[in-house]
């Protein structure tokens, strides 16, 4: 994804995009997930947990980095499709029998 940057000097979102990427990079989801939370709670427990540091980072925000945030929703969204859209494709191409028709049967 190319990133708009109006000056080069002052990426203030950049930095809080990756202060938000590290920390949930090292979140252990899969664990709340493998005891039965839904995404949704998992993600309400992520904001908590990192509610001080989301709390400093929304004291800086400007416009640039609300439409920076905007994007990244958006991309997230198109992300959640394609692999929504993948996992139908993998489990129509499961369902799928070949059947080889040159072969014929011997009666």
């Amino acid at each position: 994804m190319k990133k708009i940057v109006r000056d080069e000097n002052n990426n203030d979102s950049e930095l809080w995009f990756n202060w938000l990427n590290r920390k949930f990079n090292s979140f252990e989801a899969f664990i709340d997930f493998a005891s039965g939370q839904n995404p949704e709670d998992v993600a309400e427990k992520f904001i908590e947990i990192n509610r001080m540091g989301i709390s400093d980072i929304f004291d800086k925000f400007d416009e640039e980095d609300k439409d920076t945030l905007d994007q990244f929703q958006k991309l997230t969204e198109c992300e959640w499709h394609v692999f929504r859209i993948l996992k139908k494709q993998l489990e129509f191409r499961n369902k799928v029998t070949f059947v080889d028709f040159k072969k014929s049967k011997k009666v």
